[in-house]
């Protein structure tokens, strides 16, 4: 999910201000004397404080995909949401129901991992071999795949990738709910753990 970040970005002006008074004050007050070069510092101070004051930061917004407070977490998640668009783009222009089907399951599985990691970003070693392997591997193939249906590619060899990468399509997406389904795995310990304690403490209290 696009967010919009801001950030303040100082002026300019007040830098400026201060090294033109001080620059000023320099050329008409004898500032090899230390009583004149403190009032030349303290000039542009001043300068420097006014200019501050009248010439506040500004706020600068700009939409980043992902926010989570990690820069290397952002930039997988933004990789992995990418691969999931372009596995998109391909189910449109696939004609098979049952690869259809099982592309739509291994976007689904994509994106709840994305959702699943951007709420906790400690979950994202746990799916560093998904971003980095098991889902480009899958993109690549059916990129593959969709490039001989299109292209009306014949022969033996052709059908015979056809045959195999449809065979598997649904092992694939098998794969991604997997993956997705392990992120859960700490969560639903802790959740069979409190309801053995509320059953016990229910049983205790005779109810």
């Amino acid at each position: 999910m696009s967010k919009i970040i801001r950030t303040r970005k100082p002026s300019v002006l007040p830098f400026y201000a201060g090294a033109l008074v001080f620059v000023v004050l320099c050329a008409v007050l004898p500032v090899y004397k230390l009583w004149a070069l403190l009032v030349a510092l303290g000039g542009a101070a001043a300068a420097f404080g006014l200019g501050q004051k009248f010439c506040p930061p500004h706020v600068v917004e700009h939409e980043v995909p992902f926010h989570t407070g990690q820069d290397d977490v952002d930039a997988m998640l933004t990789d992995i949401q990418q691969k999931l668009d372009t596995l998109h783009g391909l189910n449109a222009s696939l004609p098979d129901p049952a690869l259809s089907a099982a592309m739509d399951r291994m976007e689904k599985a994509g994106r709840s991992i994305v959702e699943a990691v951007e709420a906790n970003p400690a979950k994202a070693k746990q799916v560093r071999r998904f971003a980095n392997y098991y889902l480009p591997d899958a993109v690549n193939i059916l990129q593959q795949y969709a490039t001989l249906a299109r292209q009306g590619v014949k022969g033996e060899n052709a059908a015979a990738i056809r045959t195999e990468v449809e065979h598997n399509a649904a092992s694939i997406a098998t794969a991604f709910e997997n993956q997705l389904d392990a992120l859960y795995a700490a969560e639903s310990m802790d959740l069979s753990a409190d309801l053995t304690v509320l059953q016990n403490m229910l049983k205790g209290q005779g109810l």
